[in-house]
């Protein structure tokens, strides 16, 4: 059984020793109170699972305890006087049980165990909300009201508390990367590597390197459909036995990792065209999460939209550009091929075009505005925003690589080939 934290709060001090002696012989942790005016005080200390409180005491009686707390955990009211309006009147004012005296022991522990599991159960439900919600990030993919991506950031809290391995699917820039992420920083594998890998261009030799290199955390693999044949075998006995050969050895090694793949196509089509192997989609299908197309929740775009105008507005230090209705008319009928990724760019490069004084968002949305012909040096100021963007983020993050991408909300490779073209010196920035 799970030990529970009891706060007693009874004025016959032999029933106190009574219940505490029965609490703390069953494994949990007890603390007594003769009166209920110090019950806040010792809720904040003492943080209990459960509050076992008598109904008749001087100064404040249990009911009148009920009706103080705000915030509290369970409360048992327990009485020698009890009786059905007394219970009715107490269950009313949001007593979790009512308990007669002379009690029953093994009643009592198991109103009180369920009770303590209840909010323990609320408690790490709250912390993991919290948790994904602080995460560096995500919220930029999964922000929005509609009940799709609730469930789904309701999913991902849950998912990461095991240790099954993950399966995503999701069309190009619905967020892959950064859902991976959450999973990993919301396990208990967070303080372990997370590694992410382009599936298509891993190789059987290069496994063991990236498999040591994991060491007790995450291994994402994007774009797994379309790995190499050879690979889906070794990544098989990687997810099935937790282990890997090494390039011209018999002996395996073990390899304690957590596999996340994902796909931005169907992977059963990928099967039955011989492309990837059945078991291996079952062995990595141990929780297989469904992002959402930004065309499948068009009440979210507005939202994302404002939310991002206002970012690069902050970023490029200049005013945020205002919506008409119009604008978010155009913005809904538009069919996002890249989803939330290229309604951010469409975002940045309508503050960019604001802070010059031309452009919209339907030009912003139509890429017209990145015509030089049309716009004459508008390339090069655009280029401008980019280094300076960039640079800005390598020093927040000071210079890991896979932060500042997070940061930028986009990909690691993206971000390499925009520090060549720009012509960026990472080592000068730091």
């Amino acid at each position: 059984m799970s030990q529970y934290r009891v706060l007693i709060i009874d004025d016959d001090r032999l029933m106190r020793n009574s219940l505490v002696d029965l609490i703390e012989a069953s494994g949990w942790v007890a603390k007594a109170l003769s009166r209920a005016t110090d019950a806040e005080r010792w809720i904040t200390q003492f943080q209990p699972d459960v509050i076992l409180s008598d109904v008749r005491m001087p100064d404040m009686t249990g009911i009148e305890l009920l009706q103080s707390l705000e915030m509290a955990p369970p409360i048992v009211l327990i009485s020698a006087h009890g009786d059905i309006p007394t219970a009715v009147e107490a269950m009313n004012h949001g007593a979790y049980s009512f308990i007669e005296k002379p009690y029953d022991p093994k009643r009592l522990l198991l109103v009180l165990s369920h009770a303590g599991e209840q909010h323990q159960m609320r408690q790490s439900n709250a912390r993991l909300k919290e948790r994904l919600q602080q995460i560096s990030g995500l919220d930029r993919v999964l922000l929005g009201q509609t009940p799709e991506m609730q469930r789904l950031r309701d999913t991902i809290a849950m998912v990461a508390g095991g240790d099954a391995s993950v399966f995503i699917q999701g069309e190009t820039g619905s967020g892959k990367d950064l859902v991976a992420r959450a999973v990993h920083d919301l396990s208990a594998r967070c303080d372990a590597p997370f590694v992410a890998v382009n599936a298509a261009q891993m190789t059987i030799e290069n496994l063991p390197h990236i498999a040591r290199s994991v060491a007790g955390g995450t291994l994402f693999l994007d774009e797994i459909c379309a790995s190499a044949p050879d690979l889906q075998t070794s990544l098989l006995r990687l997810v099935d036995h937790g282990e890997f050969l090494n390039a011209g050895e018999g002996v395996p090694e073990r390899a304690d990792i957590r596999i996340v793949a994902a796909t931005n196509e169907d992977p059963n089509i990928a099967v039955n065209e011989g492309r990837f192997r059945q078991d291996l989609l079952f062995r990595l299908r141990g929780f297989e999460l469904r992002l959402p197309s930004l065309r499948a929740r068009p009440d979210d775009i507005a939202l994302l939209m404002v939310r991002f105008l206002g970012e690069y507005s902050t970023l490029y230090e200049t005013g945020v550009p205002e919506l008409t209705q119009a604008e978010v008319a155009a913005l809904i009928a538009h069919d996002w091929p890249g989803n939330v990724r290229e309604l951010r760019q469409v975002a940045q490069r309508t503050v960019m075009m604001s802070k010059q004084g031309v452009g919209s968002v339907k030009e912003a949305l139509d890429g017209a505005s990145l015509d030089p012909a049309r716009r004459p040096g508008l390339r090069e100021a655009i280029a401008a925003f980019e280094r300076q963007m960039i640079s800005k983020a390598i020093k927040a993050h000071a210079g890991r690589m896979d932060d500042t991408a997070q940061a930028l909300g986009i990909g690691r490779r993206t971000l390499n080939e925009k520090i060549v073209k720009l012509g960026l010196d990472k080592g000068s920035l730091l």
